[in-house]
């Protein structure tokens, strides 16, 4: 993908953020890896109103193309596609779930085996940082050490996938996954599974994860 099939898919990727729930109005944010740097969503912008010729346009020196804004978060996008080189789209949301928990401080632990569609054995919490900072992104890129899912304390929620297609759905499972967590703990807190079948459970995801 380049140019402006790239742009058309972020925008579509927003979109769906938004129609999935994961999302409203002109918070969070998407992008594409694209050559030698990436596209993202502009910042303070509606997704229903935007047009691929809003999408901006972010070399890996920080250099900017575009009739608008990026994202407040090009930061965190920049640092995670240096940071984790299979890295091909990211996508960051206030999906309702998520943010509770991210609100709480909570991780989400083994309780579903599913939680290893991230990479790992829990999905961290990273510490609070203020929105848009370097302090933000270095919390980020911790986070997701060997994960491709995390939640930002008192913020929302962070993803990376090979594309568009596969974070888009790994989005939508880790915030179904919120979900179950929360209702599970309106009952009692639930049981997680043992550190070998986890491992297990990673060893056959493999080949999934996005």
């Amino acid at each position: 993908m380049i140019g402006a099939a790239v742009r058309e898919q972020v925008l579509a990727t927003a979109r769906a953020m938004n129609g999935h729930g994961l999302n409203q109005g002109a918070s969070g944010n998407v992008s594409a890896r694209d050559g030698k740097g990436f596209w993202i969503t502009p910042s303070a912008l509606p997704y229903g109103q935007c047009t691929p010729e809003d999408m901006v346009w972010l070399d890996w020196a920080g250099q900017v193309k575009g009739r608008r804004k990026p994202s407040s978060e090009w930061r965190m996008h920049t640092d995670i596609y240096r940071a984790y080189p299979q890295a091909g789209a990211i996508l960051h949301a206030h999906s309702p779930y998520c943010t509770t928990l991210a609100c709480l401080e909570r991780p989400i632990p083994a309780f579903h085996y599913m939680v290893a569609m991230a990479g790992g054995d829990s999905i961290r919490c990273a510490s609070y940082a203020t929105f848009g900072t370097q302090a933000l992104s270095d919390m980020a890129i911790e986070a997701l050490r060997d994960r491709s899912a995390a939640l930002l304390a008192h913020h929302g929620m962070i993803c990376y996938g090979a594309d568009l297609d596969r974070v888009l759905a790994l989005a939508i499972e880790v915030e179904t996954l919120a979900r179950i967590y929360l209702q599970a703990l309106a009952v009692a807190e639930p049981p997680v599974l043992p550190a070998e079948e986890m491992a297990e459970i990673l060893c056959r995801f493999k080949d999934y994860r996005p």
